[in-house]
């Protein structure tokens, strides 16, 4: 059988019902656990028509060899404008005009523009400037965990994850301590953006907002006081014409959000994966060692990047055997593809010692995110030090009062109360 070939859609009492089309993605269960139904839409075929909460229909792509293959399909492009009226209609995006000021950035582009625009990142998250920076980065999570109480519960998103990437960027891409003092944590939130009828879009557009501004105080100071790190580079690359004044704005919003929110909610799910498996908590807190590759298997078995963002073809095309019209959204399912059996073996156990890990969390290709690095770096220093200073430390819920953040793109909490016997 090969990847292509749809795998037989059966149960222990017969022939499964058929999946409804369009297959909603919505509702708490699905958010708490969307991974039967990722099995279930694998089985029956590698695309699938889909229905979004904000009432927009969208392909979803759900085999690993189908996804790996439009990661790199140089017909689906990025830019919004390939979209048709129907997906505009109702998708979530941005309103004008911050959507022309603030969604010109590289996830967004297709090339020649977003190979411009990628050069001037790509230095500031290079592996060997990241190990670099690990004994800073280590510091600022000793920081974090030495103001946690000396005993549990305590919520783990409040008092580390929800901090702990926000101060590593900021180290990361030059933002002073006196502008990271002032960023608001829920503008990180338009990473979960709403519908146009959602009753949460106004809230959604003020946070917005109040982040354009901040983006704008971001851009004056550098102008004023640059310094050699990323956010004067890109000030500098502005001022002499080699990006615009959206192309500006819109980086550093990718940078400010994209940058430290998904980290945070990874964490997150890293942790919850670790509570369900304690066997391998154990393990991992005993093995600091093995950290590396358990970050791997941990990205792998539940992404915070669950989703990707639209992708879309400039004509009518085939797309693994399904006709999909032009301007029509195209998703990729990046954790129903790091559950493929195909590619997988045992694809649903947690098993830290898997290798090779070819996963896709971080996408692939030309979008393939530039902060891995980065990224995995936090995971390695969040997991060690949590459980090495955190000794007992464990899930203090029930697993089913877990509240997965509603995003339609992400996975994730917004609370994670953990008990632990004592900070070291």
């Amino acid at each position: 059988m090969t990847l292509q070939e749809p795998l037989p859609a059966m149960d222990a009492d017969g022939p499964r019902e058929p999946l409804p089309d369009p297959v909603p993605l919505m509702g708490c269960p699905y958010k708490a656990d969307p991974y039967p139904l990722y099995e279930r839409m694998r089985e029956s075929g590698p695309v699938h028509r889909v229905l979004f909460p904000s009432g927009v229909h969208a392909w979803l792509v759900t085999g690993y060899e189908a996804a790996h293959a439009a990661l790199n399909d140089d017909r689906l492009g990025k830019n919004h404008d390939r979209g048709n009226d129907h997906w505009r209609a109702r998708a979530s995006i941005m309103p004008e005009p911050l959507h022309s000021q603030l969604q010109v950035h590289l996830l967004h582009q297709d090339p020649p523009r977003h190979t411009r625009m990628r050069r001037f990142v790509t230095d500031a998250f290079t592996p060997r400037r990241i190990e670099r920076l690990r004994p800073r980065f280590q510091e600022l999570a000793d920081t974090l965990v030495d103001a946690l109480p000396e005993t549990g519960p305590t919520d783990l998103v409040t008092g580390f994850a929800a901090h702990f990437p926000f101060r590593v960027l900021a180290e990361v891409i030059g933002l002073p301590p006196e502008l990271a003092a002032r960023f608001d944590r829920d503008w990180g939130k338009v990473v979960q953006p709403v519908g146009p009828t959602d009753p949460g879009r106004p809230l959604y557009e003020a946070r917005l907002h109040g982040l354009q501004s901040y983006i704008a105080d971001v851009v004056a100071h550098k102008r004023e006081h640059p310094e050699d790190d990323l956010l004067s580079g890109l000030v500098v690359a502005r001022d002499r014409r080699e990006l615009s004044p959206e192309e500006l704005d819109s980086m550093i919003f990718q940078l400010l959000v994209a940058g430290q929110e998904p980290v945070t909610n990874q964490i997150t799910t890293a942790l919850i994966a670790l509570f369900r498996h304690p066997a391998e908590l154990a393990r991992l807190r005993d093995n600091p060692d093995l950290t590396p590759r358990a970050v791997d298997e941990l990205l792998r078995h539940d992404s915070a990047f669950e989703l990707t963002t639209w992708r879309f073809l400039d004509q009518d095309g085939d797309l693994h055997g399904t006709r999909i019209p032009a301007g029509d959204s195209v998703i990729i399912s990046l954790c129903a593809a790091n559950r493929d059996p195909r590619r997988f073996p045992d694809p649903d156990a947690l098993d830290l010692d898997r290798s090779p890990n070819p996963h896709l969390a971080f996408g692939h290709g030309i979008h393939f995110c530039p902060g891995a690095a980065l990224a995995r770096a936090e995971l390695q220093i969040a997991l060690d030090t949590l459980l090495a200073r955190l000794p007992g430390l464990r899930l203090a819920i029930d697993d089913e009062d877990i509240e997965w953040i509603p995003a339609v793109l992400g996975r994730g909490t917004n609370r994670l109360l953990a008990g632990y016997d004592r900070r070291i």
